[in-house]
């Protein structure tokens, strides 16, 4: 008998592909962690343009994608990490966060990063519970 797999992998068609050996996101029992996503535009897989407050939009934009894949909302959002390229992009950034959830808001860290893949300036991860 095989054991059971610890990492059930969520396809998610509709959100980027993966940028290296990762998957969008992986099922643990009844928790789901989201793979960091920057401002990929999937219909291209080029970075959208604009300032950090459309780009945090496509980021969560991705995430929804691979929430909504694995049936989930962000509704069920427990934790969420930011990635900024720097500080400066906390305010805008926070004003895009804000409209994408209702309190009670799900945890969060935001730190700043010397760089991110592709020149992103921003990165956001999410962990979900179904």
């Amino acid at each position: 008998m095989a054991p059971t797999p610890i990492r059930i992998p969520v396809a998610a068609p509709g959100s980027p592909a993966p940028i290296g050996p990762y998957s969008r996101a992986v099922w643990a029992g009844d928790l789901l962690y989201l793979s960091g996503q920057t401002p990929i535009d999937p219909a291209t897989g080029r970075l959208v343009p604009g300032d950090i407050g459309a780009q945090t939009h496509r980021a969560f934009d991705n995430l929804e994608a691979v929430l909504g894949d694995a049936g989930l909302t962000m509704d069920q959002v427990i934790k969420v990490n930011v990635y900024l390229t720097t500080m400066a992009h906390f305010q805008a950034m926070n004003a895009a966060y804000e409209s994408r959830f209702r309190a009670p808001y799900p945890a969060r860290t935001t730190v700043a990063v010397a760089e991110l893949p592709l020149g992103a300036a921003v990165e956001i991860e999410l962990v979900a519970k179904r």
